[in-house]
């Protein structure tokens, strides 16, 4: 999530809020599928994919409906009309210890798959294995044509819902050399009212670091963090939660490796089954 970081999206918090359900900065992987898919397009309120790389409903995970009655929140990063209201994303917000942009426009590939695009669509796989586990999913952002929500906006969905985790989904745009998914942890901000998450935030962060990288076969960041955890106070995302949070740089959208894996649908399912395993293990 490496370019610029819209704020008129206050009505599609509403909206996600309403429904209880549809609605930052920086792999040479093992294993996994070489195909890629074409991108999903942006505009799409649920990509026809999410249904899984064999086109079947996603089922329950073990033992009935493992997450009935919490709430989760992800965030897509970005978002597809970013790139278009320059000024309005650029806007200043606090988070916390200082001012930052609202929002970014996210990396690419180099063959031009975007960040928002990407985010957009494991989100949304993920949000369907979740429920399908019983639990209650929001997303920040009611589509992927739309300009912000700002980051500060985006915490905001998770404290209100009070959720039980919240999860920022990003891809990376860092030097090609670099390749590796990590995860980034909250440090605390008095400002930004995040202290008293932050000790459940770090156990969620490696809860989903350990599925993801079990799961997928990415490696961790050769070029950032320790074990694929990089702890930042610059994010208002995170300083500003309340609620146990992270975000996950999933791979490096400029190294050819890991964005092949990136750009195939089959291989983002296996992302959000990873992560939804993550969010079982953390949750039990």
């Amino acid at each position: 999530m490496r370019i610029l970081q819209g704020g008129s999206a206050v009505a599609g918090i509403a909206l996600c809020l309403g429904a209880l359900a549809a609605c930052g900065d920086s792999s040479k992987a093992s294993g996994g599928p070489d195909e890629t898919a074409a991108p999903p397009t942006a505009g799409a309120t649920a990509p026809a994919g999410a249904r899984g790389p064999d086109g079947a409903s996603p089922q329950p995970g073990q033992g009935g409906e493992p997450l009935h009655g919490k709430v989760i929140v992800l965030d897509p990063g970005h978002n597809g009309g970013n790139t278009s209201h320059p000024a309005e994303i650029a806007k200043q917000v606090d988070i916390g210890n200082g001012h930052k942009e609202c929002d970014t426009t996210g990396t690419s590939t180099n063959a031009g798959y975007d960040e928002h695009a990407f985010t957009w669509d494991v989100s949304n796989r993920l949000a369907k294995l979740l429920r399908a586990d019983g639990a209650k999913v929001l997303l920040t952002r009611p589509n992927d044509t739309g300009v912000g929500p700002c980051v500060t906006e985006r915490a905001a969905v998770g404290n209100k819902a009070h959720a039980d985790a919240a999860l920022s989904i990003h891809a990376d745009g860092a030097a090609a050399s670099g390749h590796g998914f990590h995860i980034i942890e909250p440090i605390a901000v008095k400002g930004g009212g995040n202290t008293k998450a932050v000790p459940a935030s770090l156990k969620l962060g490696r809860s989903l670091r350990d599925a993801y990288h079990s799961g997928t076969g990415i490696a961790y960041s050769t070029y950032l963090g320790k074990k694929a955890l990089d702890p930042r106070s610059d994010l208002g995302g995170l300083n500003t939660s309340t609620v146990p949070k992270v975000f996950i740089e999933c791979g490096n959208m400029r190294n050819k490796s890991d964005a092949a894996k990136l750009s195939s649908a089959p291989f983002r399912q296996r992302i959000a089954e990873s992560l939804a395993k993550g969010f079982g293990a953390y949750l039990a």
